[in-house]
């Protein structure tokens, strides 16, 4: 059976991933990070999420990057604001956050033998993350074909992004079709510790937008 390592931030995205991955007849082992996030309690969602997905395994590792990165998502002195479209980069963007998961998973996928990587990035809504871009992935995609001895034998790990050209909408579409429960999910920058969203911030913005355009009803558990 073919494997996959599959990023799973617990997410509406993440999660798509992984049910996408899984419609493709992978073996999914899922690997999310503690990397000091404000929002710890997606990680409880992502514990959720791959049980009841029937993941083959669930690694959750420790990655302090709050250590050394300044980012509204990590440093306490920086607040999570609310929902702007200014064209700009936002606080709330972790420096080198992509290359360093993608990297870890990189190295698992070679230890389990892995035929790929899933990674729930798009360059449509995507908050004018720079780590989320085509041209961005299909860089690392040469570089994992040159940083791994299974590359180097001409057999490199594929870097999949089934939701790279999808809008929020498409991909709740997408994964309502897979028979996603979105109501296991915690997106919200600013979720408390039992995964209620505050419904204001950038990411709690896009999941809103999305599930109204696709025109199916959003479970997500909001902080009254």
């Amino acid at each position: 059976m073919k494997k996959a390592v599959v990023l799973l931030s617990g997410g509406l995205d993440s999660t798509t991933c992984l049910a996408y991955a899984k419609s493709q007849g992978y073996e999914c082992y899922a690997l999310s990070f503690d990397y000091g996030q404000k929002h710890n309690s997606e990680l409880e969602a992502a514990k959720r999420i791959a049980h009841a997905m029937n993941a083959a395994r669930h690694e959750v590792l420790p990655l302090q990057l709050n250590q050394l990165t300044r980012s509204a998502l990590t440093d306490q002195s920086i607040d999570i604001p609310d929902y702007v479209d200014d064209g700009e980069i936002p606080v709330t963007y972790v420096p080198a956050r992509n290359t360093i998961l993608i990297a870890v998973a990189l190295g698992w996928a070679e230890v389990l033998e892995a035929d790929a990587i899933f990674i729930g990035v798009s360059s449509v809504d995507y908050s004018g993350y720079p780590d989320c871009r085509p041209e961005y992935i299909e860089a690392y995609r040469k570089l994992a074909e040159l940083a791994t001895k299974v590359g180097v034998e001409g057999k490199p790990i594929s870097i999949e992004t089934p939701l790279i050209h999808l809008n929020k909408a498409e991909t709740i579409q997408l994964g309502h079709k897979l028979g996603v429960d979105y109501g296991l999910t915690v997106s919200c920058y600013r979720a408390n510790d039992e995964g209620e969203a505050c419904g204001e911030c950038d990411s709690c913005y896009l999941r809103k937008k999305g599930f109204s355009d696709a025109g199916v009803e959003d479970p997500t558990h909001y902080i009254q």
